[in-house]
């Protein structure tokens, strides 16, 4: 099938390269403009509790909102507010208001904080129409530029912070990541390839012909959505990017290794390539199917914005995949032996020494190699039981020194730490009007609960049958300790503190939060097992054996837990780290386990192909890894380098990802497929093929003499190569 595939496409180049062209040119044209948002409480369903006391809060009060932006003022002496001071904050909230800047419906004064050091400004807007509505994030613009002039001059200074001015700051700071991580993943992409081919030809393939592609994957990501209704995190972008480059020339690596192996076989250019893709076809195919797989599992999750993650970054592998088998192959008949211009050096089969080692080693004593390796494994995946998420998602993915960061923690100094985004107990009354005294009394009994820094007076509905109780928490509302006390203590007040004939619900981004882990919990029982499940039917289709799935999805378990545990070991211990960004896991899962299996596979695949050639399980693992040692260190180098690139953007959420998925993908490259995997397959034997017949009928049993003869076979057939 592979083999016709490559025909085809070597002998009909410019056929290919035409129908890829007007796919793009098509599928560019008629997609819709692929958005994003950052609104938390669109990826959570309707039956949780925050999401029911927000539908209540725009039923009951559609005009009415916590403001959305906070202008903070303090003295530059970090003195008390004096009288004066209080009167100019007011001069200038009247001021700011009378320039009616564009989607500011209010602004008002407050009173200083009860030690006078922070007094605020609340700013009201509009509701935001969508993703793609910029109206917010524009006033929050022209409102910063007309301060700084207010302030200029006087002992007061003042920043803007709150929900507006912090999705703001994040989407900046996450435009300049972007192009920080682009620009390192590209230059990264160049150089690596550069040193392994010596060839600035092969070096630019990958970056022009993903580039050329990388418009489509967004577009049909754009049709998606549109047509399934997904809500695209804002963090997509970025990871996107990276997936796109990083697994886009994984797979032409795959495919230029295997094209130089076959040329200095002595076949021509054309033979050579279609030879190529009819080995390795099989081999990264099933690796991209075991990954879209992965990814596909994510449609199972209760939370939309995996939901949405899942089919962007199948999409994207898809295409990559389709690319890489028609073409580059395309690309590269056409070009012949001219693609490793100016190098001779891919006429010259390299001596390989250092993998020739490594795998006769590996063959002799395969006990050892697995008990290491797999040591390293478990010892780092004990780490992974001290994973503490959080979910400050706006501080983790804005710089430090943006304003809205830098006046919260001004905000900070007169006021509770929840002050910027309060919770919400709506109170609904089913027979009549509330009553004052049920409110006085119900407001006591929620300013009694531990945590709860102050309660607002209640917000009557027009009918007066629904109340609104602003709640400032003592604790930062994305902190471990908001989480709790709104989890436990405030729900649990909320309810039973509510009068007969009434019930209440807890809203506000905390409460959103607090649903959100209870979310992922679920997804966590549900959308691993099945992915595991489905990766071993792929294992086991490609390699006809019912035994060798299990030891495989053994490793990428081990290599998962290792991989969250030397993240907790360097963000959470050794820097001090609270936690680790809530969604880490799953983003894990997606990289780690997914792409994990890619080296497994390719390994595997030529385990079975020495084997099916009469090698003994120990000498088909020595070969294995001396042949393709090369094509995953190479390929894990440059993958992982990528993910490297997240950890440049400046924000502890792109860190914290680009850390745990460039370790991960290391592990499974130089641990998992390298040692641990081609290790457990010489010890299992033949028995790793059962049922079927990968393994033919190998010659001998193993033994050192025997792994030692079939390495220095190899290198005699590689000396009459060169020679």
């Amino acid at each position: 099938m592979f083999a016709r595939l490559g025909r085809i496409v070597v002998h009909h180049p410019w056929k290919v390269i035409g129908l890829w062209v007007i796919a793009v040119i098509a599928v560019v044209s008629l997609a819709p403009t692929l958005t994003s948002t950052t609104d938390q409480s669109e990826f959570l369903p309707s039956h949780y509790e925050s999401i029911k006391a927000l539908s209540l809060q725009e039923q009951a009060f559609p005009q009415e909102s916590a403001p959305a932006a906070l202008i903070v003022f303090v003295r530059t002496d970090e003195a008390p507010l004096t009288e004066a001071d209080t009167a100019r904050v007011g001069a200038i909230a009247a001021a700011l208001s009378d320039r009616n800047v564009k989607g500011v419906t209010a602004i008002q004064a407050t009173p200083p904080s009860d030690n006078r050091l922070v007094q605020l400004v609340a700013v009201q807007m509009v509701k935001q129409a969508g993703a793609s509505d910029e109206t917010r994030s524009d006033a929050v613009r022209e409102l910063r530029e007309k301060l700084r002039d207010q302030v200029r001059e006087g002992d007061l200074k003042a920043g803007i912070t709150g929900t507006a001015a912090q999705t703001l700051d994040q989407t900046e700071s996450g435009e300049r990541g972007l192009a920080i991580v682009g620009i390192a993943t590209i230059v990264l992409i160049l150089v690596l390839l550069l040193v392994i081919f010596r060839s600035p030809v092969i070096a630019l393939l990958p970056v022009i012909v993903i580039g050329a592609v990388s418009s489509t994957v967004n577009s049909l990501i754009a049709i998606v959505a549109k047509a399934f209704d997904l809500e695209i995190d804002t963090s997509v972008n970025s990871i996107l990017l990276v997936v796109l480059f990083g697994v886009g020339t994984d797979y032409i690596l795959f495919l230029m290794f295997r094209y130089r192996e076959l040329l200095r076989a002595g076949e021509d250019s054309k033979s050579a390539m279609v030879g190529a893709v009819g080995r390795v076809g099989e081999a990264i195919t099933s690796a991209a199917a075991a990954v879209i797989i992965a990814f596909m599992a994510l449609i199972l999750s209760s939370l939309g914005m995996f939901r949405a993650l899942g089919p962007a970054l199948a999409i994207a592998v898809a295409v990559a995949l389709l690319a890489g088998l028609t073409l580059v192959p395309a690309i590269v008949s056409l070009l012949g032996t001219k693609v490793f211009w100016p190098s001779k050096a891919w006429q010259i089969e390299p001596k390989g020494a250092r993998f020739t080692a490594i795998g006769a080693r590996l063959g002799r004593r395969p006990a050892v190699f697995a008990a290491v390796s797999g040591g390293v494994l478990v010892l780092l995946g004990i780490f992974a039981l001290g994973f503490n998420p959080t979910f400050d998602l706006t501080s983790g993915s804005t710089s430090d020194a943006s304003e809205s960061v830098v006046y919260n923690r001004e905000l900070l100094k007169g006021l509770p730490a929840g002050a910027t985004q309060p919770s919400d107990v709506l109170l609904r009354s089913t027979e009549g009007p509330l009553g004052e005294q049920q409110l006085a009394a119900y407001r006591a009994a929620l300013g009694r609960v531990e945590g709860v820094g102050q309660v607002g007076q209640p917000q009557l509905s027009a009918d007066k049958t629904i109340a609104n109780f602003q709640v400032t928490l003592t604790d930062a509302p994305e902190s471990d300790a908001a989480l709790d006390t709104v989890a436990g203590p405030l729900r649990d007040a909320a309810h039973a503190a509510a009068p007969e004939g009434t019930s209440a619900v807890v809203g506000g981004i905390t409460a959103i939060f607090v649903d959100f882990k209870d979310a992922m919990n679920h997804d966590y029982a549900i959308v691993f097992p099945v992915a595991a499940i489905l990766i071993m039917i792929v294992l086991a289709l490609l390699l006809r054996s019912l035994v060798a799935p299990w030891y495989l999805m053994l490793s990428v378990f081990l290599g998962f837990a290792a991989t969250l545990g030397a993240t907790v070991l360097v963000f959470q211990h050794l820097q001090g780290d609270s936690g680790l960004i809530f969604t880490l896991p799953v983003i894990m899962y997606l990289f780690v386990v997914a792409l994990g299996t890619d080296y497994n596979i390719l390994m595997v695949a030529r385990l079975r192909e020495e084997a099916r050639e009469g090698n003994s399980p120990r000498a088909a693992a020595a070969l294995a890894v001396r042949h393709t040692g090369p094509t995953v260190a190479a390929a894990g180098v440059i993958l992982a380098g990528t993910f490297a690139s997240m950890m440049l953007a400046g924000n502890s959420t792109l860190a914290q990802m680009g850390f745990a998925i460039s370790v991960g993908i290391a592990i499974a490259a130089f641990v998992m497929a390298m040692f641990f995997t081609p290790s457990l397959t010489a010890l299992i034997g033949a028995r790793a093929w059962w049922p079927g017949h990968g393994d033919r009928t190998p010659v001998g049993t193993g033994s050192k003499d025997e792994v030692d003869g079939a390495v220095l076979a190899a290198e005699r057939s590689d000396t009459a190569l060169r020679e």
